[in-house]
């Protein structure tokens, strides 16, 4: 992969950017590739006081939170330079957590400096960036489209100082062991403008009313603490209206600024996916004999599949970091066709990649002896989060459609 030498990373002992991928790299193959049989078992809380000293490790190493600001104690780099990083983390399922970089608490980090009170910051960022808790993100409901979500049930109704919340809400990843939610509710029902209805509200995860009903399946793995989607429902679950994140009604503005940067992290992290899955799918072809001295690697279709692999991780990390680039100088509204455009191009590159990979293991790459199954179970999803590829398409050709008569 290639990496800019000239980076903000100067500022963490000297290093450049290339000489911390490289470090990073290096520490997640010999301290973190061995824990991920764990990830395969489903068992994550089993895996968090191991965990525990890898973060250590990370923070010791200057590398913690590296998405963050140097005034709120990160690396300070721009997006494209965090969105190196983030390709080599997204190399392992637990890369990102173990440098307290992974969603949804980075991007929760993010809109809490930006729009947090100091009360907030102080009681609900700190420990996130420390660390030493997590949290979640509540929008999407099960009787609404996720695809249109200006269309929400729950209600946060003022009673006194306080909000009084009922909803029922699903795919509140990570709510499983999460400390505080940051849920979008509707605040202003009769607001004329839809998109300044509703409100983010951050709510305890220890609040009467606040019941995590279960953790969803997916694709048969409900998984558990921060690898997990949760269904979760509000029943007269009050809180402080001091809870009340950023202004009354701004609740999707504050949504839009998390998800122009948050797709260049889901981006990057898929594209870290793909390196390693190429790279598992080559050694495999390369060792594995149909006949004495015939690898698998001499057949032309697995020859087409490894180069168009090639070209199409080549060209996602080209899109990537121009988007990151313009985001970075003209920002998130000006790059909005670029960041749709890299969500769904990536997303289905990802799908290919994967696909490619467990087809050259054969009956092997459906098993959990490797990664690639998980990745393909719980990576299917990166077409529907964040808007489904078939939104993003739409808004494209919108956008392109208007500069013709």
């Amino acid at each position: 992969m290639a990496a800019s030498t000239t980076a903000t990373a100067s500022n963490i002992s000297g290093k450049s950017l290339t000489e911390m991928l490289q470090e990073i790299q290096a520490f997640l193959e010999t301290e973190i590739y061995p824990l991920e049989k764990g990830v395969r078992e489903n068992s994550f809380q089993a895996m968090l006081p191991v965990l525990a000293e890898k973060r250590a490790a990370v923070k010791a190493n200057g590398w913690w939170t590296p998405q963050i600001s140097e005034k709120w104690g990160g690396p300070g780099f721009s997006l494209a330079e965090f969105g190196k990083v983030s390709e080599i983390l997204g190399r392992s399922p637990l890369g990102h957590y173990v440098f307290n970089c992974q969603a949804p608490d980075a991007g929760n980090m993010e809109i809490l400096i930006e729009h947090g009170s100091d009360y907030q910051r102080e009681t609900f960022l700190q420990p996130l960036l420390d660390g030493k808790i997590r949290s979640c993100f509540s929008m999407t409901e099960p009787a609404h489209a996720g695809s249109n979500p200006v269309i929400m049930s729950t209600q946060a109704v003022k009673d006194g100082d306080d909000y009084v919340i009922n909803g029922h809400k699903w795919f509140t990843s990570s709510a499983d062991g999460a400390s505080f939610a940051i849920v979008m509710a509707v605040t202003n029902p009769d607001a004329e403008n839809r998109y300044q209805r509703a409100s983010q509200i951050i709510v305890p995860t220890d609040t009467p009313g606040f019941q995590l009903v279960r953790n969803i399946p997916i694709m048969g793995e409900a998984g558990d603490d921060y690898m997990s989607h949760a269904e979760v429902k509000y029943e007269n679950c009050r809180v402080p209206q001091k809870n009340l994140l950023g202004k009354e009604g701004a609740g999707f503005t504050i949504a839009q600024e998390r998800l122009g940067p948050g797709r260049i992290h889901h981006c990057m992290r898929w594209i870290g996916i793909c390196e390693r899955a190429f790279e598992m799918m080559c050694r495999y072809a390369k060792t594995r004999e149909l006949a004495p001295g015939k690898p698998l690697a001499s057949k032309q279709t697995i020859q087409n599949w490894i180069a168009e692999s090639r070209a199409e991780i080549n060209a996602s990390r080209l899109m990537v970091l121009d988007t990151a680039r313009k985001i970075d100088e003209e920002g998130a509204y000006a790059a909005r066709v670029e960041i749709s455009t890299i969500k769904f191009y990536v997303a289905k590159v990802l799908q290919n990649v994967l696909d490619r990979a467990i087809q050259t293991h054969g009956a092997l790459g459906i098993t959990d002896d490797i990664l690639l199954s998980w990745w393909f179970r719980h990576e299917r999803g990166a077409r529907i989060y964040d808007g489904p590829d078939e939104v993003h398409k739409s808004r494209v050709a919108r956008e392109i459609l208007k500069q013709y008569s």
